[in-house]
């Protein structure tokens, strides 16, 4: 089976090179800006010239699967004007170029990473599922819903098979973004207010969703479906830093500070995105996964994260 994935220098992505590189039925084709010398010779690299034009790159005939990975993610500093823009110019316009492509090389099947933040940034009652309503709050989850929207319409009444998946914050020890600077946190010394903090949020183990998509580019059933994918538990931000300092080989070292007083913190130092991802709650429905697929998660959660943070304290 010959697959091509876009993304394969990023993080989830040299991820998946990884493990396909170690099946021999698996023929792998990696679009990217640069040549990444860590993949043996055996990956054919195809490098675009820009990221103007990087998804107008031709791509080679006869490809079974796109995994569309590559995207412009969320910027911590941004610094552009008109995000959202930006967000489009990339995520929109640039997967359009790239699924245009596959519809030209009948392409079997496309994968598009989109993101748990176009179903919204938080839960109160029950978990996201598959059938709620987008409510995308972020300009990069607006890019993502567009997309879709974009793929499902192309690719209507073709004979290509598009796949969605939409996964939670993705962690491990060389996560980047918000789970990097959670690890940074947890490797201190320093007594962390989350004592108090009994949220529920769901995530993925790096490892279970790559297992998630090589299960998608295989499984028959998958053809033309939305998935939104998770560990099997969720996890409070207190549970969360607990595991990371055990695998850390460090005391949980948690205090009490009143829910309160946190927000209004946070509310006077403009971060409350930053209070709600570490105080509010966001569960995601799995089950879709589980009962169409067959998937089960390979890594528990629990000691996924105490992997992370041993592996983080071994990289430091």
């Amino acid at each position: 089976m010959k697959i091509l994935v876009t993304g394969a220098t990023g993080f989830v992505g040299h991820a998946l090179i990884s493990n396909l590189i170690k099946k021999a039925e698996y023929k792998i084709f990696i679009l990217s800006r640069n040549f990444d010398e860590r993949f043996p010779s055996n990956v054919e690299q195809i490098v675009g010239n820009s990221e103007g034009s990087f998804f107008k790159t031709s791509v080679p005939k006869h490809i079974d699967t796109i995994v569309h990975l590559a995207g412009r993610a969320h910027i911590l500093n941004e610094q552009v004007d008109n995000p959202l823009h930006e967000f489009r110019e990339v995520n929109v316009e640039g997967t359009l170029h790239l699924a245009h492509q596959a519809l030209e090389n009948k392409v079997k099947r496309f994968i598009f990473m989109s993101s748990i933040g176009v179903n919204g940034s938080s839960t109160i009652d029950k978990p996201f599922n598959e059938l709620d309503e987008p409510h995308p709050h972020a300009d990069y989850a607006v890019s993502k819903l567009e997309a879709e929207q974009a793929l499902k319409e192309l690719f209507k009444n073709t004979e290509t098979e598009l796949v969605i998946i939409r996964p939670p914050l993705v962690y491990a020890s060389n996560a980047p973004g918000n789970f990097a600077r959670l690890l940074k946190l947890a490797s201190t010394n320093l007594p962390l207010p989350f004592s108090g903090v009994n949220n529920k949020r769901s995530f993925i183990a790096l490892d279970n969703l790559v297992d998630f998509i090589e299960c998608c580019i295989k499984h028959p059933c998958a053809k033309n479906e939305l998935f939104l994918i998770s560990d099997n538990e969720e996890l409070s931000t207190k549970q969360l830093v607990t595991y990371l300092r055990q695998g850390m080989a460090k005391s949980p070292n948690l205090i009490y500070v009143p829910n309160f007083v946190m927000k209004l913190g946070a509310i006077c130092l403009g971060k409350m995105k930053l209070y709600e991802q570490l105080f509010g709650s966001l569960e995601v429905d799995a089950s879709k996964a589980k009962t169409l697929l067959g998937w089960q998660p390979p890594l528990n959660a629990i000691s996924a994260v105490r992997q992370a943070g041993e592996a983080y304290s071994k990289l430091k």
